[in-house]
């Protein structure tokens, strides 16, 4: 048996006077405060109005407690190891199709949640940020499991669906044990009608002007979204076709002349400097291994391993030390370095893992980076920061720059040093041109196939990684579009496709949103590809 509430619009039921509500398989719906009500005294309801309305909670009563019906799926586990393995499964369908499913991690609600616990309340929605499981599960049903795509402007019907799950060798799913349904009213987000349009080009960009077609509908349909905040936070979106300036767009105050912070981009600038310097001729090549730069005996956690530790192993995070930045427990991680008064000591004392295998093992490590902006710094002529102004930013017309720095005062090779839109777009293009800029060869074109070659296969998103440069093979319309590109957190990416004249920028600042870069993928498979590529 299970319950779905029939859309009426009016109708609110309280749950104080009806008891007759709780039964088994019963979901509900609320639009209370819930910290200001008490249980007893919710008011149900079969509709809510998205984008409008401020609070969306649900409620369902169960006949036993979780862990009972986590022993019917493993009877064989005791019941710490169910609380490990096992939790609550949410499954979020739309108009009778399952968009997203949560399984709950062991630390999303208390124990005595799981083994006591009958009635259970989840506040779902809240105008402010809540530091509760429920509000972070909804979060990810919208923006990353593709809620806010699919509860388009308009009436929805969506169910909730919840049920025990035990994750072992293969996840085993229990019986339904709550199901409901909530009339969704999307309501129109107001924007400013002006930001719609495609922005002109101004004057004196710097770029010759593509007249290629583009189809328009399909880029004003992106500005709308940007605007009512489906994509959050984008602030320049730049594309260069057959070497020609094709889009320029800027929001969210950003223009033109706006240095942008691209957080990790500033890391690809790391290998250019690099590969220049083994081309001038101050660093023999990237084989070199960090003993040739520093006595490592000196620093602490030494081990024979770090000897063999090599600048390419550095460039394709695989140089085997104990640091993982998309893990918080690693003692490598970088925000553990930044609060240190010496980012290369920090890195050099780290230990190796025991079972590295140095240039095999991808671990997205930005200390290393790091290191290898100390050793540039240390071999060219005037350190680092000049060395890259001289060979790399002048060359290709850029003036207007602004690097971070170390506690040491090394340009910040992790990242962070602001450009403009378009001089991204001139870096990105740069690599498209094989290293070739206005008849003269900036970078070696050997070392530019090598670092936006396939180096090494990563794990953040099954793709690959070449020298601090991502890969990766977009699909549309049984086509595949492979993409070499500078990624940073917020969503800020510079796109060199490998196989058609197309160099994207995105500048963005939704710096920590889990759903930043799949923004930036959505932009560039659902729109750009389309428009420019994949035109009527």
């Amino acid at each position: 048996m299970f319950c779905v509430l029939t859309p009426c619009k009016n109708k609110i039921y309280s749950q104080s006077k009806h008891a007759d509500l709780h039964k088994k398989e019963h979901l509900y719906f609320s639009k209370d405060e819930i910290k200001k009500n008490k249980p007893t005294t919710y008011n149900y309801i079969n509709t809510f109005t998205l984008n409008k309305e401020k609070f969306l909670n649900i409620y369902f009563a169960l006949d036993v407690p979780l862990i009972k019906s986590l022993q019917k799926i493993a009877p064989h586990l005791t019941e710490d190891e169910l609380l490990e393995k096992g939790n609550f499964q949410f499954s979020f369908l739309v108009d009778g199709k399952i968009i997203y499913v949560e399984n709950l991690n062991k630390g999303a609600g208390l124990k005595t949640s799981k083994t006591v616990q009958l009635d259970h309340t989840i506040r779902l929605v809240a105008p402010e940020k809540l530091d509760y499981w429920g509000w972070f599960m909804w979060l990810k049903f919208m923006k990353l499991g593709g809620g806010q795509d699919v509860l388009s402007t308009g009436n929805h019907l969506l169910t909730i669906e919840v049920r025990p799950y035990i994750q072992e060798e293969s996840i085993k799913i229990g019986s339904l044990l709550a199901k409901g349904s909530i009339n969704i009213d999307v309501a129109k987000i107001k924007i400013d009608e002006r930001l719609v349009p495609i922005q002109k080009i101004q004057p004196n960009s710097g770029w010759e002007i593509s007249t290629d077609a583009i189809d328009t509908q399909k880029i004003e349909a992106l500005n709308r979204k940007i605007a009512e905040g489906r994509f959050e936070n984008i602030n320049g979106l730049v594309v260069i076709k057959d070497g020609k300036l094709l889009l320029e767009e800027y929001f969210n105050g950003e223009s033109r002349n706006s240095l942008h912070d691209p957080r990790s981009v500033g890391k690809s600038i790391a290998s250019s400097m690099l590969g220049i310097a083994i081309d001038d001729g101050f660093i023999d090549n990237e084989e070199m291994t960090l003993k040739d730069f520093y006595d490592l005996k000196s620093y602490t956690n030494y081990s024979s391993k770090k000897d063999s530790v090599t600048l390419k192993s550095l460039l394709t995070m695989s140089s085997g030390f104990n640091g993982d930045d998309s893990d918080y427990s690693s003692l490598g991680n970088e925000e553990n370095m930044y609060p240190t008064d010496d980012w290369v000591k920090f890195t050099l004392d780290l230990p190796m893992k025991k079972e590295a295998n140095i240039g095999k093992q991808f671990a997205y490590f930005t200390a290393g980076v790091v290191v290898l902006g100390d050793i540039i710094h240390k071999s060219v002529p005037n350190g680092l920061v000049s060395y890259a102004d001289n060979k790399l930013f002048k060359p290709l017309g850029i003036t207007h720059y602004q690097w971070e720095y170390t506690p040491q005062h090394v340009g910040n090779t992790a990242g962070g040093i602001r450009l403009r839109a378009l001089d991204f777009a001139k870096y990105g293009q740069l690599y498209k041109n094989k290293g070739l800029w206005n008849n003269r060869q900036i970078l070696n074109r050997n070392w530019v196939e090598k670092s936006l070659g396939k180096q090494i296969k990563q794990t953040i998103d099954k793709g690959h990684y070449g020298y601090l440069f991502w890969n990766k093979t977009y699909k549309i319309n049984h086509k595949e579009y492979e993409v070499s590109y500078c990624s940073g957190n917020g969503g800020n990416k510079i796109f060199i496709f490998k196989d058609i004249p197309l160099v994207v920028v995105i500048t963005a600042s939704a710096y920590n949103n889990p759903n930043a870069h799949t923004n930036a993928d959505k932009i560039i498979k659902e729109y750009i590809l389309p428009a420019i590529v994949e035109k009527r």
